[in-house]
């Protein structure tokens, strides 16, 4: 059990961006839900010595109740192993504590595997909002074996972050997403905003690695062809500031050409995104989609964090059948063959 918040210090940067070590995490406690120690919570009575409770607890050790809730209760199909596992034994320290006779009522056993199913939950909630598919069955629940009644487990956090904005947001902000071979998905809001210049890029300090590689493609696309476009004026008269916002924290290294081009021409013509638009896709310099490697994971991730539609590549198109019904009822998609066509799908221009 791991516990976070103001009582215990936070974990390393390299330990908290480690999805395999998080997942192995059997409960996580989130220390604002801990009131503040207080005076009136210190007692007047006896109580243990520290050294009598330490003893108590390692003889408590070799008693194992994992199994218990079996005889009444079963466990939900979003449960994987690993999540059966991490229960269980949250069960079996909870059991040793508050019945360390082993034979606690049904009730009590009851409401001891619903904090348990809400602890291993709140793991996979934040995993799940790191970006990884592999997380995104996280319907915990549990069934009555007398009755087959099945009882859902939430958390407060559960259900994403909303972290794209259903308004239209400013010209030359778009959401952008993009997957890598393992099914980590990268969630970025990218800014872009026009200064008088003469025509240059200039990324902020934090792009770098393959972000920076796709907006300079996509950069070099727009000044080539800018005339196609009618906007040499805009091209050559300013300089191109963007920086792109981590929303997922995770540091994938994205690649997000059209969302770059589809942000600078939503600046110069100060025309908004469409509300709650993701942008997938990256380019070559010469102005050829490239289409993403999966469209489950990001589009996943994109419905659980508010997402309204999504400019797709028309090379996805048959990859768009296999996600799943409930990311079709709520995303719409807008499919594009060329930079043109997602301009002007993707924006709300005069």
């Amino acid at each position: 059990m791991v516990q976070t918040g103001h009582l215990f210090a936070p974990m390393p940067d390299v330990i908290r961006d480690d999805m395999a070590f998080i997942d192995r995490l059997h409960c996580y406690l989130p220390g604002w839900e801990i009131p503040n120690m207080r005076n009136e919570f210190f007692t007047d009575n006896y109580g243990f010595v520290i050294d009598y409770l330490a003893e108590a607890l390692r003889e408590l050790r070799k008693l194992n109740y994992t199994e218990l809730c079996d005889t009444y209760f079963g466990l939900g199909t979003h449960l994987n192993a690993r999540d059966r596992k991490a229960v269980r034994r949250t069960i079996s320290g909870l059991v040793k504590i508050i019945h360390p006779n082993g034979t606690p009522a049904k009730e009590d056993l009851e409401d001891i595997l619903k904090i348990a199913i809400e602890g291993r939950r709140r793991v996979k909630e934040q995993l799940k909002k790191m970006g990884s598919f592999e997380y995104s069955q996280t319907s915990f629940s549990y069934s009555i074996n007398e009755t087959g009644e099945e009882n859902f487990v939430g958390v407060p956090e559960q259900g994403g972050q909303d972290l794209i904005a259903a308004e239209p947001m400013a010209p030359g902000s778009v959401y952008v997403t993009s997957v890598t071979g393992d099914g980590t998905v990268g969630l970025y809001r990218l800014e872009v905003s026009l200064a008088s210049g003469n025509g240059k890029l200039k990324p902020a300090g934090g792009i770098s690695g393959p972000i920076k590689e796709s907006i300079q493609r996509s950069f070099a696309y727009m000044q080539a062809n800018k005339s196609a476009f009618s906007i040499s004026h805009e091209v050559d008269s300013y300089d191109f500031n963007v920086e792109a916002i981590d929303l997922l924290g995770n540091k994938v290294a994205a690649e997000i050409g059209v969302g770059f081009f589809v942000a600078a021409f939503s600046a110069i013509r100060r025309g908004s995104a469409r509300p709650g638009m993701l942008v997938i896709g990256d380019m070559s310099i010469q102005g050829n989609i490239k289409a993403a490697r999966s469209l489950v994971e990001p589009l996943q991730v994109a419905m659980d964090n508010g997402a309204r539609c999504a400019l797709i590549p028309a090379e996805n198109k048959r990859s768009f059948l296999e996600v799943s019904t409930d990311v079709i009822d709520k995303i719409d998609p807008i499919f594009y063959n060329d930079m043109k066509t997602a301009v002007f799908k993707g924006l709300l221009l005069n």
